[in-house]
């Protein structure tokens, strides 16, 4: 289907702390690519995102910190805000949930869905912190994992094993807010029945198979589980959101995940009051959400079923979501402060947006996790940008000011090499649209880099500073043939580079030209002066990387001398205790176990018999430095197939504040295999 109009929306990033990189490669930066490109191309496009101002984190912040959730918002909305304005992403608007307009948007919604009889009126038992005296959020309860045991799962989920869970599920619940046991009370909600919607969402999902690999499969993960779709409260006890509009309600607020989508379409209507229903309501407008994968199930699920149930609003056509990047290795957590934050990067590196731009674009976690590191955004800047981009441009702006006083020299006679570098030059612009229009950036930006590639090697192969002397005409068509590579590069570098392509097109002395122009040759009319060349990039020096890894040494250090040991579980018994059967044994064999990163198998000897063992240590062992490991086991778990290998016990391990795990092992060498751990 042809579309006249495009409406991108980018997820709206919640206003209780600053942006970081994590948040920038799961959704900003793709999304502001794919928006450039567009509007480039000549497309209606409309580009929305804004402040996420509701939930129970914002009043938590604002306790500790002993003021407002309006003052929360206020503070984190501007930081953002003005970071996303730096960094070049090209919102058309950056609303927010606390306003006038998503108050009475997100209202309405609701009860137009109430009107309908959308909703299904439940009185359940959920957990109340007596000592904060409020209902608690599944977030803001954790507790022991019934199913792998991790003392801190959520209550909606535990993020070691990844079991989706309801509070009442955790064993020795405890609030995150008081530390103290919370008690069941009884409270009424609106539930949005999804079982009952699951025939109209899996019918939705079916029609995009289409859509990126981890969307799609996540998607139908959630639909073809066991239990299926669940209802889920679209209301809250709280006193900060939007109050729920219906008589009954008092006290009550949207749930923060009903309320936030609703503020793309809040947003639109502040960007575009009269026009906004055309890109909500139009079936010739295509609706793309850019978000995390985190947000999966909420932007392929539960607003879709909202928006069918209203029956006004289109559905969206893709939902193109990131993996997660790490850093350094490790998960970023902004509660450990390890992460790197835009703000702080736009001070330290100064007009260096292109550069993270550009590592975080090739680097992009597109259908799985990838990592961030210092030393490779340092190498992708003085190795990519900077010798093979900025060479090129450098080298083809000082040769034409030198030979030609800054004047586009005129081609005589093209050669078959040059007819064959403008051919593939004329090709590129339809690569990299192919790339984006999919959602492959990393493929893109790597095609941008080739044109620059196309031209070092052209300059390279032809050595004009060696012909000058000889053959003066032939110099002028290398020339040109350069400059028009130069030109392109501004065209083509504007989506991901924005920065660059501005600077680029003023040392051409150019108006900008949109993405059409990209497929000629011959933007560069002879007789045209061009500016004084600048250094388009500058080098990052390897002090610059030590600051920043200095930093984050410095937060893991701070983080692990400050994190309190796991509180003591629940009193056990003897006799329970007794039940496990704990032994000495020796590492004989190990390997990771296929199409996993965490997982190894491990063949130990007890002492008693020879058996296989699966544990998740990968990440912090490697097979060919632990064989010979003395380690405990327990013996007598259950066995269990994990990716279809039986695994007949349990390594016991320790892990530090970081989450990270070592042997737990005798120390003395007469201990034997087979020896029982009392």
């Amino acid at each position: 289907m042809t579309f006249k109009r495009t409406l991108v929306t980018a997820a709206l990033p919640y206003a209780n702390g600053p942006v970081h990189i994590g948040h920038l490669a799961g959704c900003y930066l793709p999304s502001d690519i794919y928006v450039r490109y567009l509007r480039s191309s000549g497309h209606d496009v409309k580009f929305i995102c804004g402040s996420d101002e509701h939930g129970v984190p914002i009043t938590i912040k604002a306790k500790k910190e002993n003021t407002t959730p309006q003052a929360i918002v206020d503070k984190y909305h501007k930081i953002m805000g003005d970071a996303f304005k730096e960094f070049g992403i090209s919102f058309d608007i950056y609303s927010r949930t606390s306003s006038k307009t998503h108050h009475q948007t997100a209202s309405d919604f609701f009860k137009t869905l109430y009107d309908k009889g959308a909703f299904t009126e439940q009185t359940t038992e959920q957990y109340y912190d007596e000592e904060a005296k409020q209902f608690l959020a599944d977030r803001y309860i954790v507790g022991t994992c019934p199913k792998c045991s991790n003392d801190n799962a959520y209550g909606d989920q535990c993020e070691k094993c990844g079991t989706s869970l309801s509070p009442t599920e955790l064993i020795n619940p405890r609030s995150t807010l008081s530390g103290s046991k919370p008690v069941l009370k009884e409270t009424k909600n609106w539930f949005l029945p999804l079982d009952k919607l699951s025939p109209k969402i899996k019918n939705y999902i079916e029609q995009h198979k289409d859509w990126k690999p981890n969307v799609y499969g996540q998607c139908k993960s959630w639909l073809d589980s066991g239990d299926g779709l669940q209802p889920r409260a679209m209301t809250r006890d709280l006193d900060w959101g939007v109050p729920v509009p219906v008589q009954g309600a008092e006290g009550k607020v949207l749930y923060v995940w009903f309320d936030a989508p609703i503020g793309y379409i809040s947003a639109t209507k502040d960007l575009i009051p009269n026009d906004w229903q055309k890109y909500w309501k139009d079936k010739e407008t295509r609706l793309i959400h850019f978000i995390g994968k985190d947000n999966i199930v909420f932007h392929c699920i539960i607003f879709p079923a909202m928006l069918m149930e209203h029956g006004d609003f289109i559905l969206s056509d893709n939902v193109p979501a990131n993996e997660f990047l790490n850093l350094e290795g490790d998960k970023i957590s902004t509660s450990r402060n390890w992460a790197v934050w835009l703000h702080e990067y736009l001070q330290d590196f100064k007009d260096k947006q292109d550069a993270l731009r550009y590592t975080l674009c090739s680097n992009a976690p597109e259908t799985k996790d990838n990592d961030f590191t210092w030393k490779d955004f340092q190498a992708r800047n003085n190795n990519e940008l900077l010798a093979i981009f900025g060479n090129f441009i450098n080298r083809t702006l000082v040769l034409t000011h030198k030979y030609y006083e800054g004047k586009v020299p005129n081609a005589t006679n093209y050669t078959k090499e040059d007819l064959l570098v403008l051919e593939e030059l004329a090709k590129a612009p339809e690569k990299i649209s192919k790339a984006i229009e999919q959602f492959r950036f990393r493929e893109a930006v790597g095609e941008l880099m080739n044109v620059a590639r196309l031209g070092n090697k052209y300059l390279g192969d032809t050595e004009p500073w060696k012909l000058i002397k000889t053959n003066e005409e032939r110099v002028k068509t290398i020339m040109n043939v350069a400059l028009q590579i130069s030109c392109n590069l501004a065209i083509l570098c504007e989506p991901f580079l924005p920065f660059t392509s501005q600077k680029l097109f003023s040392l051409l002395n150019v108006q900008p030209l949109k993405w059409l122009s990209a497929t000629q040759t011959s933007n560069m009319v002879a007789g045209h002066t061009i500016n004084k060349d600048e250094l388009l990039f500058s080098k990052v020096e390897d002090a610059d990387i030590q600051i920043q890894l200095d930093k984050l040494k410095k937060s893991k250090m701070e983080n692990e001398a400050n994190k309190p040991a796991q509180p003591i579980k629940a009193a056990t018994t003897f006799d329970d205790f007794s039940k496990m059967d704990i032994r000495t044994a020796t590492i004989l064999e190990a390997e990771l176990v296929p199409k996993t990163d965490k997982l190894l198998k491990l063949l130990l000897d007890t002492g008693v018999d020879k058996r296989t063992v699966v544990s998740g240590i990968a990440q912090y062992y490697k097979p060919q430095d632990i064989i010979g490991q003395n380690v405990c086991l327990l013996a007598n778990l259950e066995p269990r197939k994990i990716k279809g290998i039986e695994s007949q016990g349990m390594i016991l391990m320790a892990e530090n504040a970081n989450g990270e795990l070592s042997f737990v092992a005798p120390v003395k060498d007469e201990i034997k295999n087979g020896s029982s751990v009392k």
